[in-house]
């Protein structure tokens, strides 16, 4: 306590100081208000550690520099010191300091210190960072001697000021990767003085007007992915000294000036991912410095011009996703530095152009166009070593014929190779095991023929092979096997025939294996992938069998032995006497077929008389399943006449209440896993069972320990505890503890049945709060919740929330959007919208999506999803429009009318509704929740609160 005082004494005093030395600046200012600055933060990694308040000078201090002349401190750098908190007014005591970085920190808050005002300044950079909300309007009033600033990578938002064009010294403006919106100051474009402008990835809006030429000191400009609109006016060529221009994802439009062409020191020119029209002619030939050119994904037409072979340092040509045509010009044969050239999805025709690879690219992309021609040509042309260079090949949605050319091996380095959807005939060359570093194979929808080389084999780096819909036939070799990173598999729609080689069950990363379509026959090899593997997959082969077809496969059996019993003959094929006209035949196989059989009824019928004695005794409500002797066992060995018991701490007691433990009577509720009931240990502590549903789970008792361990392994103060599990092949249980207070929907949605007094706002805060914590934790150890909902959190005798049902998920036998969304059908409401579409990945947004729809019923008192006579009202539809219409407060649950702070209230309605944003990648992540929940909380609670 006596250390606590006598810091605070040590700032009140240092603050003090600060107000009196105002006006009579001295050294001692310097460590005064480094002391000041350090209070307000946290140094978790102990940067700061060398920050004495008893020193004189702080010169030596860990990241300070020092005037040698004056002493004085001209240069505070802490980048990636590990730091949080705010940046405090100690600053402003630095009277003589001229650069100011605290970049790749976790500083947050708004900007409430006025550094700029500080006469010496030069540079400031906090980029990297946490900082928030607007930049006041009178920030740059007094930053006449600023050369550098960066507010990159952090959030703030609205407008950049119009005080900005105060800045007249102004070189470098880096305001990238933030929220601004609206228009740019008009006198951004007066700085005269500007190098460098990069405000991309914001939310600004506007045009690039003709007071730019004013910018003729502007070596770099970036706009990328902004709202701008509008033409590049021909004033923009005036900025002679530009290196490089990024004007990429935004809706510039109309064409491209020829005023360009002045731009002779440019390297690099992105105009891709906008509305540009017209043609792009002659003039881009005096661009003689250009590196690098991207106009993909905007509305270009015509022909590519001739003066691309001009740009002799040329290394990137992007230009795919236009309406050009034409052929590609010869000259580009004196590009001899391109690396990558791609022309796409635009309506080029002709040959493929054999200096395509002479020129020793990288990468080569002509998909969607219509070429024709036999590429076999355009390859053995052009063998030289230059093909050693060449990593992508893409001539995929062409019109291409020929053969595939065995000197496709001279490609050495390849890694993606796209022939699909051509004209190709011949077969699959051996050649192409020589492809080492081959990691996708794509030569689907051609008309290939004979077999799949065995070959293949030696593409060991190869993940993806796709020949789909050809006229392959032979069998699938088995040298397929050994290419132990197969991921992607799709031999479907062709005429392979056989079995499928056994040891492709030992290919663990399969994801999907399509055979679908061909001839094969046989049983499918027994393995953790073809053990689940869709039926849709492998239908179309009338003579496979499996379960993956609902097919069973006949008993291999060996050739009939036909013995005569009348015989004293050793012919076994001799033909027996007759008795009554009748042949009697008898045969060792026909011996052991029907005494098989009768073994297999008599199993049959045993087993079925069990299920029916389990099943009964399951139904019944009074008659529980004992846990002391009988069904249960603590021995860790397992024996299915009495089940395996296990508690991850301490010995299990159930010598009291076990007759309660699956007794309807005691049912908490169910859930798409299963049914939850309570019951008491011999201690009297309560616990929660949950009784798992059998059908879709995992059956294998390794499977289950091994997974339902790794759960048990997991602890957090908003988590349900797993306490241990009990298994059989017929029954499995999870042991939870057991929460007392309820789950959350009862808590917001059946108060007045139950004579409950409503949440109060801070109890519904830290509520939303403790969810974020313990999602945050779970999607730190890779695990998604899948199925939130307000049925879900539980609330404990002290109000906090603990999440339920966290990683059962994982019991299933595989994570199938479909299989998931039958378990999680009454989460209706929660589910994000990817779990609709096929072709977007499920991840942790899942999750932040129910989570968002949580915190606008938390806020609300309103259901996911309401009935009415005539309508359906989504939740989250009706606060996104209350919003648009301004009045975002009448949503908010009438049962806290007066009990609630607006200013918290609101934004967190507003977080939900960004949770719930239907593209995943625009949700935050949890941690980046939990910061905003941080932001919105305000310091000082209210005392109707």
């Amino acid at each position: 306590m006596r250390k606590v005082v006598s810091v605070c004494l040590i700032l009140l005093f240092a603050h003090l100081i600060i107000i009196v030395n105002s006006l009579n600046p001295t050294l001692d200012d310097d460590v005064l208000g480094l002391i000041v600055f350090k209070a307000d933060l946290q140094d978790p990694d102990g940067k700061l550690g060398s920050w004495n308040e008893e020193d004189d000078s702080p010169c030596k201090w860990e990241g300070v520099r020092c005037n040698p002349r004056s002493n004085r401190v001209s240069a505070l750098v802490l980048d990636g010191f590990g730091l949080s908190g705010k940046m405090g007014r100690g600053l402003m005591q630095l009277k003589f300091l001229s650069k100011l970085s605290l970049a790749k920190n976790n500083l947050t808050g708004s900007i409430g210190v006025n550094i700029a005002q500080l006469s010496n300044l030069r540079i400031i950079d906090l980029s990297d960072n946490s900082f928030s909300g607007r930049i006041p309007d009178n920030f740059f009033e007094q930053c006449g001697n600023l050369r550098s600033i960066s507010l990159a990578n952090n959030r703030f938002s609205g407008q950049i000021p119009d005080s900005l064009v105060s800045c007249s010294s102004l070189g470098v403006l880096n305001f990238s990767s933030n929220q601004f919106s609206g228009l740019l100051p008009s006198g951004i474009w007066s700085l005269h003085g500007l190098r460098s402008l990069d405000v991309s990835d914001n939310l600004l809006e506007g045009g690039i007007p003709k007071e730019v030429e004013g910018l003729n000191n502007l070596r770099e400009i970036n706009m990328r992915k902004n709202q701008f609109t509008g033409p590049v006016p021909d004033e923009f060529g005036a900025c002679a000294l530009l290196r490089s221009v990024d004007l990429s994802e935004n809706s510039f439009s109309g064409s491209l000036p020829s005023t360009l062409q002045t731009l002779s020191l440019c390297t690099d020119l992105n105009f891709h991912s906008n509305l540009f029209t017209g043609e792009i002619t002659e003039w881009i030939g005096e661009l003689g410095s250009l590196q690098n050119i991207d106009l993909s994904k905007n509305m270009f037409s015509g022909a590519v011009p001739n003066g691309i072979g001009n740009i002799q340092p040329l290394r990137i040509l992007n230009i795919s996703n236009n309406g050009f045509s034409g052929s590609l010009p010869a000259s580009m044969i004196n590009c001899k530095n391109i690396q990558i050239l791609d022309v796409s999805w635009n309506s080029l025709t002709g040959f493929l152009p054999t200096w395509v690879f002479r020129l020793g690219m990288q990468e080569v992309l002509f998909s969607g166009n219509k070429l024709t021609g036999s590429i076999n040509g355009a390859v053995t042309s052009s063998i030289d070593v230059s093909h050693q260079n060449l990593q992508v090949l893409d001539v995929s949605h062409n019109e291409l014929s020929g053969e595939i050319p065995s000197d496709i091996a001279s490609f050495s380095s390849l890694r993606f190779l796209n022939m699909s959807r051509n004209s190709l005939m011949g077969q699959v060359p051996e050649t192409v095991g020589k492809l080492k570093a081959l990691k996708s194979l794509d030569l689907s929808e051609n008309k290939l023929n004979g077999s799949i080389p065995s070959s293949i084999r030696t593409c060991s780096s190869l993940i993806s092979l796709i020949l789909s819909r050809n006229n392959l036939s032979g069998q699938v070799p088995v040298a397929m096997a050994k290419l132990a990173d197969l991921e992607y598999v799709d031999l479907s729609n062709n005429k392979l025939t056989g079995t499928l080689p056994k040891p492709l069950a030992n290919l663990i990363h399969l994801v999907t294996f399509n055979v679908s379509h061909n001839h094969l026959q046989g049983e499918l090899p027994a393995g953790a992938f073809f053990n689940t593997i869709s039926p849709s997959s492998v239908s179309g082969n009338p003579t496979l069998c499996g379960a993956a077809v609902n097919k069973s496969c006949p008993a291999v059996l060996p050739k009939p032995i036909v013995l005569n019993p009348n015989s004293t003959g050793s012919d076994p094929d001799s033909i027996p006497q007759t008795i009554g006209h009748k042949k009697i035949l008898l045969s060792i196989s026909a011996l052991i077929a029907i005494g098989a059989a009768a073994v297999i009824l008599i199993g049959i019928i045993f087993i079925t008389v069990l299920n029916l004695r389990v099943r009964s005794t399951a139904a019944r409500s009074s008659a529980a399943v004992p846990l002391s002797g009988g069904d249960f066992s603590s021995s860790h060995t397992t024996d299915t006449n009495s089940g395996k018991l296990v508690m991850f701490s301490g010995e299990p007691d159930f010598s009291t209440g076990a007759h309660a433990l699956l007794n309807k009577d005691c049912e908490l509720g169910r859930g798409g896993f299963g049914a939850v009931y309570r019951t008491v240990l011999g201690d009297g502590r309560s616990v929660a069972i949950k009784k798992l549903t059998v059908s879709s789970l995992v059956k294998s008792q390794e499977d289950f320990e091994r997974e339902v361990k790794k759960l048990g392994r997991i602890h957090h103060p908003n988590l349900v505890a797993l306490e241990g599990y009990y298994w059989t092949p017929s029954l499995q249980l999870l042991i939870y503890e057991y929460v007392s207070g309820g789950n959350l929907y009862k808590h917001l949605h059946e108060d007045e049945d139950r004579n409950r007094s409503p949440l109060s706002w801070n109890e519904r805060f830290n509520i939303i709060l403790g969810i974020a914590k313990s999602l945050a934790h779970l999607h730190q150890l890779n695990i998604i919740h899948y199925n939130l909902k307000s049925s879900n959190i539980l609330i404990d005798g002290l109000g906090e929330p603990k999440i339920a049902d966290f990683g059962l998920a994982r019991l299933l036998p595989m994570l199938d959007r479909y299989v998931l969304s039958s378990k999680i059908q009454s989460a209706l409401g929660y589910m994000a919208p990817e779990f609709a579409c096929k072709t977007v990945k499920i991840t942790e947004k899942c999750d932040v999506y129910g989570f968002g729809v949580l915190v606008l019923e938390i806020v609300t008192g309103r259901r996911p999803v309401e009935y009415m006579e005539d309508d359906v009202v989504i939740l989250c539809d009706m606060v996104r429009g209350a919003l648009e219409e301004g009045g975002v407060d009448e949503c908010i649950d009438e049962r806290l009318q007066g009990k609630f702070l607006a200013e918290e209230a609101i934004p967190v309605m507003k977080l939900g509704l960004i949770c719930t944003s239907q593209v995943p990648s625009n949700r935050p992540d949890m941690a980046e929740v939990i910061n905003i929940l941080g932001l919105i909380k305000c310091p000082e609670e209210s005392d109707n609160n």
